[in-house]
């Protein structure tokens, strides 16, 4: 039922009169347009703003003008989903002149928290900037959270905390105890709550579908932080298409892996039935699983708009592909761009990692052996490989692993650029230098937060991480930066985010550390 049509947003669901008691102000360390596009952080404004006695306002890093000052908000929360996502909160905290410390925010300051996969897989390095943090699925909470601040808004902000603090899935970084990651069930869809020309993806009505992975490759957080894959219900999904095609032409799928759900080909069917009635349907899609394509899948993009598509290999040899668990052949790839193809996509780009845990030369050349027998058994057909270097992310079985020097992998980037464009074929690649930050970020403690405040200051930018971190090393602020990203860690040693209590827990990733890697040594 369209409710509200403001500034070219259509609002899907009823918001109520307000009568506040309390303000929230829920922000987005990116730009409107970015915000605007991220169903978590706008399913949990909804949630949010379905209430009556709640205020809510978004806020972005361009956000220019506001209802509340920022004396009025009582709770300010924060979506994080990178790593480098601290420069927009930074920003936004700056901008109303709210101290980036928690400890150096008073009791007229909002207490503020953040949540998202950033802050949940390990949220040591951002922990004094938060009052307090969710470990695991929002949805479930938030309301809870909040009505928690709202009857205790006369007591001491300690004393909020305090009792914040015994609520599952609440970390309290000035009160350390172990935390119990929250999980929720996806009983049903989350989708768009927002139609918006501002969208990056404009007026485009976005289902979840899918959450976690069930392929468990070793270095993936998406699987593991997800954990168990979860699928929505089939008449869940179609009445979601249904609802979006009443306000949009535009639908899109989301999910790790959204060719894994048992029904997929069934939604297709659906869609394209759809399509019969609505001729300028269109669909998108995020990354098919390479051994689960069929026809219908195929069939369905390009009849709803798609000439291009993705597909993850993630390692050149099946040798590589076994170590991290993908489990993927050679002929499987070529049935796929196969299917591909017959059925009438234009293109296709391949998603593979270098620096994999025991990756040889032998392992490199196989990937430009598969891209030149993919080119000449393809021709006329559009392939890219896109690569990024493996980063070890915490709360995976890989998070032990050690990561390959910078320069190491810059000169495995620079054969892999000759050599594709020997064979004519377009490649792209990370900058190992961002993914060395990345890595730093992913496995880093609490002392890292003067340098967050540190690059910050200085801009930001590749240039300011290296200083930042050269400066805090010189005063003895930090150890060296490769402690962080690059050294391999010992399963038995204590780990900053070791106080989450998760599934499937440490344990359980050493067990599978030890079955795909061994002892994690190079060949």
């Amino acid at each position: 039922m369209m409710k509200a049509i403001k500034m070219n947003d259509i609002i899907l669901y009823d918001i109520p009169k307000k009568e506040s008691e309390i303000n929230i102000w829920m922000a987005f360390p990116a730009m409107t347009s970015f915000g605007m596009s991220s169903l978590g952080y706008m399913s949990i404004v909804k949630t949010l703003d379905k209430r009556s006695d709640y205020y809510v306002e978004k806020i972005f890093t361009d956000t220019k003008n506001t209802q509340l000052m920022p004396s009025q908000v009582d709770l300010m929360g924060f979506s994080v989903s990178f790593e480098i996502d601290f420069l927009g909160i930074f920003k936004i905290l700056e901008n109303y002149s709210i101290p980036l410390k928690a400890n150096e925010r008073d009791e007229n300051h909002p207490i503020i928290f953040g949540g998202g996969p950033v802050l949940t897989a390990n949220p040591e390095p951002y922990a004094d900037f938060f009052d307090f943090i969710i470990i695991g699925d929002a949805e479930n909470l938030d309301v809870n959270i909040v009505d928690v601040i709202k009857n205790n808004k006369n007591r001491p902000k300690r004393e909020v905390l305090e009792i914040l603090s015994n609520i599952k899935g609440i970390y309290v970084p000035t009160i350390p105890k172990e935390v119990e990651k929250l999980t929720s069930s996806l009983s049903e869809c989350i989708t768009t709550p927002v139609l918006s020309e501002k969208s990056f993806f404009s007026n485009t009505y976005v289902i979840e579908m899918v959450r976690g992975c069930p392929q468990r490759c070793g270095f993936c957080l998406a699987s593991y932080l997800n954990l168990p894959a979860r699928f929505c219900d089939y008449k869940d999904i179609i009445k979601s298409i249904d609802t979006g095609l009443k306000y949009t032409n535009k639908i899109a799928l989301l999910g790790a892996l959204i060719t894994a759900h048992p029904d997929f080909d069934k939604i297709c069917e659906y869609i394209l039935e759809r399509k019969k009635e609505i001729p300028d349907l269109e669909l998108s899609v995020s990354s098919l699983r390479a051994d689960s394509i069929s026809p219908i899948i195929i069939k369905t993009l390009v009849e709803c708009g798609q000439k291009h598509s993705t597909i993850a290999i993630e390692a050149g040899s099946e040798r590589l592909r076994k170590i991290i668990n993908k489990n993927l052949s050679e002929q499987q790839i070529f049935e796929t761009v196969k299917t591909a193809q017959e059925n009438g996509l234009k293109g296709l780009k391949i998603y593979a990692m270098i620096g994999h845990p025991t990756e040889t030369k032998d392992d490199i050349d196989e990937i430009i052996s598969l891209a030149k027998k993919l080119k000449e058994s393809f021709k006329n057909f559009d392939l890219t490989f896109s690569f990024a270097t493996f980063v070890p992310k915490a709360q995976t079985p890989f998070q032990f692993c050690e990561r390959e020097s910078i320069k190491s992998l810059e000169k495995k980037y620079e054969y892999l650029k000759k050599e594709f464009h020997k064979l004519g074929v377009k490649i792209r690649t990370s900058s190992v230098k961002w993914d060395y930050w990345q890595a730093l970020l992913s496995r880093g403690d609490r002392r890292l937060s003067d340098l967050l405040i540190e690059v910050y200051k200085e801009g930001g930018n590749l240039g300011a991480f290296k200083q930042s971190y050269k400066k805090l090393k010189d005063e003895k602020l930090l150890p060296p930066a490769d402690n962080f990203a690059l050294k391999r860690k010992d399963t038995d040693s204590e780990l900053p985010w070791d106080f989450i209590k998760s599934t499937p827990g440490k344990e359980a990733l050493i067990k599978e550390y030890n079955r795909l890697l061994g002892n994690c040594k190079k060949m």
